[in-house]
């Protein structure tokens, strides 16, 4: 049996579970996944479609609310677009997600119907989230609602609309942020630990980023005398350890900048950060229906956009080519041990194999897939047991 805190790092069955339609099979981007965008585009960026997906423009740019853009985790852009949907464009509200009240080191969907509401759920979270269990209250809407998830989850909600014509009708805009990957449940609790927090259920706030740019890892308890104490730590020192813990589905993922979305989001790490600097976000408009919804965004002075530059996306990120390419390289490992492997279509990930990686990178991939795929029994079917956090001490 695996640990069971391990959840976020392998699937697990629910108990109970409702009748299956095979609609969930369909839409899971960890089946299958294909780009189907044409070239002829409008306004799109042909020369920079084979390595970075679909990109007709590019910002640099934050909220033009001073709270929302401190709050944020870069810039507040997400924040601020998803005001706009709702203040400005009619939305019925933004599904997304945020820290669970009681437990804030897990996370849960919400519907934030407010511009008070989304300020309160800003900042990244660096642990297990499943945005798509609330699409259901995304079709009981009487009007479209906007969409934030990691870049898989909104690529799941684009393939299950096409199943779907009412949830397809209920979407407004779909806004991805960029990941490098999910730590596991234990992640957190592991680095709470380490932090001095022995006690995670006495945890009353946790932020992984944020008020500042990147922010720090704050953590916000009492100790066992009632008193309110607090602990800090960098976000390099901070991710340098929770990303040990990410599951391995991240590992093979080709899409780390939500290609899939109508807007991406990021950091534009394409400069060295001066300490006390606001932050900026990146802003990446990947269809024609995101380009327009940015533009009137900032006419309307929610957001404001500068540095319109196509570069300081590649620029911000340049690790992710070789990442590509590690992933063509995992996928056949994973095939030649007999392991599960995902489809993926549209995605050219062999020539960054071949011209983004030293020798050096392409023995230690090769060595270091055998090795998880045996240590993590990628090719064994495991049970996993389901996981519900510890109840809280009375007070």
């Amino acid at each position: 049996m695996a640990e069971s805190l391990d959840l976020g790092r392998r699937p697990f069955l629910r108990e109970n579970p409702a009748d299956e339609t095979g609609a969930a099979l369909k839409s899971c981007p960890g089946v299958n996944l294909k780009h189907d965008y044409s070239l002829d585009t409008p306004h799109l960026k042909k020369d920079m479609a084979a390595a970075w997906g679909p990109v007709l423009d590019v910002w640099e740019g934050y909220a033009s609310d001073p709270e929302i853009r401190g709050s944020g985790s870069s810039g507040g852009a997400a924040t601020a677009l998803s005001t706009f949907a709702i203040e400005q464009q009619g939305f019925s509200g933004v599904l997304h997600t945020n820290a669970r009240k009681d437990y804030p080191y897990l996370n849960e969907t919400v519907m934030s119907k407010s511009r008070e509401q989304l300020a309160a759920a800003t900042g990244s979270r660096y642990a297990p989230a499943s945005p798509c269990d609330g699409l259901d209250r995304v079709v009981k809407e009487s009007a479209p609602a906007a969409f934030v998830g990691k870049p898989c989850d909104v690529a799941a909600v684009q393939k299950a609309r096409l199943i779907d014509p009412e949830l397809d009708r209920k979407i407004g805009v779909t806004i991805a942020f960029f990941c490098a990957g999910t730590p596991s449940t234990k992640g957190t609790l592991d680095l709470l630990k380490k932090a001095g927090v022995e006690d995670p259920s006495r945890l009353k706030n946790l932020r992984y980023r944020g008020n500042g740019w990147p922010g720090m890892w704050t953590a916000i308890y009492t100790d066992h005398d009632g008193a309110e104490k607090s602990v800090e730590m960098t976000y390099a020192d901070s991710w340098g350890f929770l990303q040990k813990y990410r599951q391995w589905r991240c590992y093979i993922c080709p899409d780390h900048t939500g290609e899939f979305a109508d807007i991406a989001v990021g950091d534009p790490w394409y400069r060295d950060i001066e300490e006390g600097e606001t932050g900026k976000s990146l802003i990446v408009a990947r269809t024609g229906k995101g380009r327009d919804f940015i533009l009137e965004a900032a006419k309307a002075g929610y957001i404001t956009l500068e540095n319109h530059d196509a570069s300081l996306f590649p620029r911000s990120q340049p690790n992710l080519l070789g990442t590509r390419g590690n992933v063509w390289a995992r996928l056949h490992l994973l095939r030649l041990f007999g392991a599960a492997v995902p489809k993926y279509t549209g995605f050219r990930m062999a020539r960054f194999w071949w011209t983004n990686l030293t020798n050096y990178e392409k023995v230690q991939s090769i060595t270091g897939t055998v090795v998880r795929i045996f240590r993590k029994r990628l090719n064994k079917q495991i049970e996993v047991e389901s996981w519900t956090p510890p109840a809280k001490e009375k007070s």
